[in-house]
């Protein structure tokens, strides 16, 4: 029997991974391209996207561990092998609610590394001085350039996105922090820094004009995560046991893996790239789970949540975009989408050489996403709108449309009264996240056809349900409809899971604004 790898599920430390005999998935060629090529970087990923591991694995580099890197790319690459003095610095080590608890963490940080380099510090909480002060007695003492790693730089700023005020002030204490980088480049061998989102270069960096963002660079666009190619080369024994266990063929479970973790793309050219912390997770354990919303839901999705109308249709089917709607710094967006792009939610999906097309990267995203939504349009308890959730889904699985709608109609029911949301279009998004929640289907929304969209289309193994609502109108307004506009002629030559025709049913909802739930409805078959 084929041993099966040993994954780091949670371990971002490369000379760990390394000593301990955990799989690496190899990518120290890219990161050799990147170290000769230039010399001071920002690199934007999604949360639980190997960054940490990235900066863990430069740091070691630069520190000229060559014993870690045996059998790897750069081993072959790498002649020198020259140690230099590191400052490695990560802001994801606790959360920020003030002031105090950023200048807590700097204070700690200059004072480890003054003791490490005999420095007095003079300088009090001055904190550009004292690090250009550590900077300089590092490259004295070893007289080799010295090295700064940042990592999660915005965390200080997540963490305060409701409070604007509160964000400028640590944005300050940041700046003040990283002023010296500039004036310092001279001795500086390498300046890396990683973060989520993207917030304004002049906000915290203004003195770094050399810069290079290369987070939409397609040379680094597979340098964090894990690509098409590398799971189909490298992992395919833990596949087949993955398969094995789900009862699937092996291509069976390629797929399966595909559209539950795969689609991310980073740039124009960008390869397949796979959420690395759910793809692991799902190896290991053998199954098919939603491992990246699991950890909790960020506050960056809270925040857009909040803030913003989001449209979980439009997410769905994909949408258009160019470059600056979706690359533009976080304090200067207008929308949502920039934050939805960096931080994970939406992707490149498709580019034809003028403007980009975004949508969710792949169905744990899609499912994790709207099952955050569900409470800021339904039911305020996630436990209360799962319960419906799982008793509609079985509703629909025995083709029981009757006890469907009437669970749709008691739900609606208890859904909190809010007169600004009570429109066609809040009904719509209820129905949509319902229905799209429910896993084992296939759900389209504003489904097109020859003359028109109809509002929501509900396909199962058996059967199909088109959907049209009106709100304060009539279920034969909304029948008529469907017929008129041939909604259901997209569907005639379905075929079901015995290999039969399967049933097609046109469906009128009225939704009644006075009583907060549906008015009525009527399915029809045929």
């Amino acid at each position: 029997m084929t041993e099966l790898k040993r994954f780091p599920i949670g371990l971002q430390d490369f000379a760990q991974i390394r000593r301990n005999g955990y799989y690496y998935v190899d990518k120290t060629a890219i990161i050799y391209e990147m170290v000769s090529a230039g010399r001071v970087y920002f690199l934007s990923r999604p949360r639980r996207f190997g960054k940490s591991l990235l900066v863990s694995t430069l740091k070691c580099y630069f520190e000229g561990r060559k014993d870690l890197f045996e059998g790897l790319a750069i081993e072959r690459m790498e002649k020198e092998w020259k140690k230099h003095p590191v400052f490695h610095v990560s802001f994801s080590i606790t959360k920020y609610s003030d002031v105090s608890s950023l200048q807590i963490i700097l204070d700690n940080i200059l004072a480890k590394w003054e003791n490490l380099y005999g420095i007095t510090n003079t300088c009090g909480n001055e904190w550009g001085p004292r690090f250009a002060n550590v900077i300089e007695a590092a490259h004295e003492k070893t007289g080799e350039e010295p090295v700064v790693l940042v990592d999660e730089y915005d965390a200080p700023l997540l963490d305060t996105m409701d409070d604007p005020e509160m964000q400028k002030r640590l944005k300050l204490e940041m700046r003040k922090f990283f002023s010296p980088l500039k004036d310092l480049g001279g001795i500086l061998r390498f300046v890396f820094l990683t973060g989520i989102t993207k917030f304004s270069q002049l906000s915290i960096f203004s003195e770094l004009n050399n810069l290079k963002i290369i987070t939409m660079n397609d040379s680094y666009a597979s340098i964090c995560g894990i690509t098409k190619e590398e799971l189909l080369s490298q992992m395919k024994p833990e596949i087949q046991a993955l398969a094995d266990k789900r009862g699937l063929t092996y291509e069976g479970a390629v797929e399966a893996l595909r559209k539950k973790y795969d689609g991310y793309h980073f740039s124009e050219e960008s390869p397949d790239v796979y959420n690395p912390f759910s793809l692991i997770n799902a190896l290991t354990d053998k199954k098919l789970d939603n491992y990246w919303f699991s950890t909790g839901t960020p506050t960056v999705l809270t925040h857009l949540i909040k803030k913003y109308d989001l449209n979980p249709d439009e997410l769905d089917r994909g949408f258009p975009a160019t470059t600056d709607m979706f690359d533009a710094p976080a304090e200067e967006a207008k929308d949502p989408v920039p934050m939805l792009y960096q931080s994970g939610y939406v992707t490149i999906k498709d580019y034809d050489g003028y403007s980009y097309t975004l949508g969710f990267p792949n169905e744990e995203v899609r499912y994790g996403f709207l099952h955050s939504l569900m409470p800021y349009y339904a039911a305020e308890t996630v436990s209360q709108n799962d319960t419906f959730l799982l008793k509609f889904s079985r509703s629909l699985r025995e083709g029981n449309l009757d006890d469907a709608m009437a669970l749709m109609r008691s739900f609606f029911s208890s859904i909190p009264y809010n007169a600004e949301k009570q429109d066609e279009n809040h009904y719509k998004t209820i129905f949509f996240l319902i229905a799209r929640l429910c896993t084992p289907f296939v759900v389209h929304t504003e489904e097109a056809s020859a003359a028109g969209r109809s509002d929501m289309t509900v396909e199962t193994q058996d059967a199909v349900y088109v959907f049209e609502f009106k709100l304060d109108g009539t279920v034969e307004e909304a029948l008529a409809q469907i017929d008129s506009k041939g909604y259901l002629i997209p569907y005639e030559a379905s075929v079901g899971a015995d290999g039969r025709p399967k049933k097609l049913f046109k469906i009128g909802a009225s939704f009644d604004a006075q009583t907060r739930t549906l008015g009525g409805w009527k399915a029809v078959e045929g």
